[in-house]
């Protein structure tokens, strides 16, 4: 059983930092994680993904250049730092693991396990 809790959200100005945090509980070393987000009244979108070596990683036009994952297997955390944030990035944001494969990838579906979300809210 796979559970992911995420930590780090808040209210920052636009231009600002924030580090999201995803601790996992389980076998999740040879999982792909991803980082999705939701805004009010939109779907679901993918934010960023990283393989399970951490080797590849990819990321959504809108956010490229601006936020980085990375993961630390030895703590079973995958990150996501977003810098220069906009009103725009504000959404719930959601890790998740995929257990088939260990390759990166954007589509949900291909999602296994999923947290509970944090707020990151953008004031400008």
């Amino acid at each position: 059983q796979v559970q992911l809790v995420e930590f780090g959200g808040g209210l920052v100005q636009a231009g600002g930092s924030l580090r999201l945090s995803c601790a996992a509980s389980g076998r999740t070393l040879t999982y792909a994680m991803g980082w999705f987000r939701q805004a009010p009244g939109k779907e679901r979108e993918f934010v960023s993904a990283i393989s399970s070596s951490g080797g590849s990683t990819i990321y959504a036009d809108s956010v490229k250049g601006r936020f980085t994952i990375s993961r630390n297997n030895a703590r079973k955390t995958v990150y996501l730092q977003m810098n220069s944030l906009k009103p725009e990035d504000t959404a719930v944001y959601y890790c998740a693991a995929a257990s088939k494969g260990y390759y990166v990838r954007s589509v949900a579906a291909e999602y296994d396990y999923w947290g509970q979300g944090t707020q990151v809210t953008v004031s400008s």
